[in-house]
């Protein structure tokens, strides 16, 4: 299977398991317990229809749109997701650089592989930074001083991580950060010949954004789990929150908000967005997708703060689906992950490139010339 070959994201998950070790494909892929919720997130768009109306002369569409005050020429964030240059030597440059030439917000973890400075100097499309709350309080000091000298859009703060779910796959396969070369994952990375190469004889793994502070920045390997359940700040509350919004004095959002009470609050606060979220299906398994619980949500805000419905996006028409139910976007990270694990920045770039072109054709079928006119008139529930 080759790039030409990928027409679609489930293309680019196959071509990601062929080139990957079977651990780090597993570590993308996988989610907690039984991964009941993670395939909840995209199952629950089929359950919706769109139904379209003809004859809107729809030769120009305008795919635009203004979330958390910068323009992005789609309705599509790329949510942050951490350790990627595990997964392709290019890790987070390749997909920032595919962002900037889509005008796009993209998103980087505290536990990126590249810092926070270099990709804030690359390009000037939106950029976001997920923010994990540490027990170490000189980290999160130092992380959120580091972005507002990047300048920075947007600070995520991340509040569905207080405990780290139980990924089951990668309790197998004992991946950490970086990967360990155990008996049993040893062959899979050795028939692997060019991941392993590039892994090794490439720029040297880092945490950069923690280096300053925790061991784990350096090369010692640390279990993802271990990660959350250790070094991140379980008594994190809503007074917590204003503190950070107040020290961060940006565009703040949060991440991991599925309640509508919860949406209601962060609304009341004043906070700016919610990235409506279950962290992939990694975290709570048997909670509901973000698309189902988006009408409570936004029912709940009032238009007061954007929704972001972050999560099991595979298609533009979810992506329509999403906004016809009131969100002001989508988002998501294994929608471009799977693309960089199988080619690097051409493949992020084919990737975003088939979503553009579904989400066109989507909204010209639809009738519709701007992403506002796709109301919930424009769809049924099964």
């Amino acid at each position: 299977m080759r790039l030409t070959d990928c027409h679609n994201i489930d293309d680019f998950r196959l071509l990601a398991k062929q080139r990957l070790p079977w651990p780090v494909f597993d570590y993308i892929d996988g989610a907690a317990d039984d991964e009941i919720t993670k395939a909840r997130n995209t199952d629950a768009y089929a359950d919706t229809d769109l139904v379209p109306d003809v004859l809107a002369g729809v030769e120009e569409i305008d795919t635009s749109i203004t979330i958390m005050g910068r323009q992005s020429a789609l309705p599509l964030i790329l949510s942050p997701t951490a350790l990627q240059r595990v997964f392709h030597w290019q890790g987070e440059r390749a997909v920032a650089r595919a962002a900037q030439k889509f005008g796009l917000w993209f998103g980087i973890s505290s536990l990126a592989t590249v810092s926070i400075e270099e990709i804030g100097a690359m390009g000037d499309n939106p950029k976001m930074f997920q923010l994990y709350v540490h027990k170490d309080k000189g980290l999160n000091a130092s992380m959120i001083e580091r972005c507002k000298a990047a300048k920075f859009d947007a600070i995520a703060l991340t509040v569905d991580t207080i405990v780290g779910g139980k990924r089951e796959r990668c309790l197998r396969s004992g991946f950490s950060s970086p990967p360990t070369f155990t008996m049993s994952s040893a062959l899979s990375y050795a028939i692997k010949p060019r991941w392993a190469l590039d892994y090794l004889f490439r720029e040297k793994f880092a945490l950069p954004n923690l280096d300053t502070h925790v061991k784990e920045g350096t090369a010692e390997s640390v279990s993802i789990q271990k990660y959350f359940s250790e070094m991140l700040d379980q008594s994190m509350d809503w007074k917590m929150v204003e503190q950070i919004r107040d020290d961060w004095g940006g565009t703040f959002c949060l991440k991991g908000v599925m309640s509508a009470a919860d949406a209601r609050r962060a609304a009341d606060m004043g906070i700016d967005a919610i990235m409506v979220s279950n962290h992939g299906g990694r975290q709570l398994d048997g909670s509901r997708s973000p698309f189902d619980q988006l009408p409570e949500i936004v029912d709940a805000v009032g238009g007061r703060m954007e929704v972001i419905c972050d999560g099991g996006v595979r298609r533009g028409t979810h992506v329509l689906k999403a906004l016809a139910t009131g969100a002001d976007c989508a988002s998501g990270g294994r929608l471009y992950l799977y693309a960089l694990a199988a080619a690097g920045q051409e493949g992020v770039e084919r990737a975003i490139l088939l979503l553009k072109e579904e989400i066109e054709r989507g909204m010209k079928l639809m009738g519709v010339t701007r992403v506002d006119q796709l109301t919930r008139e424009r769809l049924r529930r099964r």
